[in-house]
């Protein structure tokens, strides 16, 4: 087995283009990322202790520049920035990639729907799926990480500018990663997938259940290899057409209320401008 760790980590937030630069960076001959997205060690899984987690990565080599995993759901785990210094010190890169927390919020909504795990309305399901919103405090959790890790040692990127320009963006990533830059093929320019739902709801929620049992069992590989899979993703989903739902006004000016500090939080820590950026009023 590897004794090698990880060096690099993308920590969220969910709906942001995390899918993505795990199929982009898993085919890079300079990295090694673990083949199932979202290994959940650093939230879910810790109690498995550093010899799990460095059996997910048995098949790295010193080649390999650049060695890590994707796992969205770190940057709003409270005890996730003190466990990834413990078990993987001070100099990890961290990355991620910031979306319009709106916009982020209601993809996460749709996702939840497609999975018959939301309420009837998205006001709703913010209350029986709080990350709903907390996902988008992002003052909150960047500071967290800011606790451990020097300011440096994390890199700020943006969904907008990955949709924009995904070659760019990627560019961005693998020189700060300092590895080749990769060109990226006709169908890895398209950064996002639409918007789906359950071809059967039934059918879906029974995937969903059986995805996170087979992960409690270690099977992530599996599941990757699966969600990888487009035949079963045509199998389960398809692509929302004139039944989309919008967001109604007072969704968003509730959404505004919630996050408005967190956007503020970020402008004044990293002196960036995400109010003209995402056009917030």
């Amino acid at each position: 087995m590897s004794d090698l760790l990880p060096n690099f980590l993308h920590v969220g937030p969910s709906k942001s283009g995390s899918t993505w630069l795990h199929e982009v960076l898993v085919g890079h001959p300079e990295v090694y990322l673990s083949q199932a997205k979202d290994l959940y060690f650093f939230n879910r899984y810790y109690d498995r202790g550093p010899g799990w987690y460095r059996a997910q990565f048995r098949d790295a080599v010193p080649a390999h520049k650049v060695i890590g995993e994707v796992c969205p759901d770190y940057l709003s785990c409270p005890q996730a920035p003190e466990r990834i210094h413990a078990c993987l010190g001070p100099d990890i890169k961290l990355m991620v990639t910031l979306r319009e927390p709106i916009s982020r919020a209601f993809s996460g909504y749709l996702y939840l729907r497609k999975h018959g795990l939301a309420a009837p309305t998205f006001r709703e399901t913010t209350k029986t799926a709080p990350e709903l919103v907390d996902e988008g405090r992002y003052a909150t959790h960047l500071r967290n990480y800011l606790q451990y890790f020097k300011q440096e040692r994390l890199h700020v990127a943006f969904f907008d500018d990955l949709q924009a320009d995904a070659q760019a963006f990627l560019d961005a990533t693998t020189d700060w990663l300092g590895v080749a830059r990769q060109g990226l093929s006709s169908g890895q320019l398209r950064a996002q997938l639409p918007a789906s739902k359950a071809r059967w709801l039934p059918l879906a929620v029974l995937a969903k259940r059986g995805a996170n049992w087979v992960r409690r069992h270690d099977g992530a590989d599996l599941v990757g290899t699966l969600k990888r899979s487009a035949v079963v993703q045509r199998l389960l989903y398809r692509p929302l057409g004139d039944d989309r739902p919008e967001m109604s006004a007072e969704d968003i000016a509730f959404m505004h209320e919630q996050l408005d500090a967190e956007i503020a939080g970020v402008e004044s820590d990293f002196g960036i401008d995400l109010r003209q950026r995402w056009g917030w009023h």
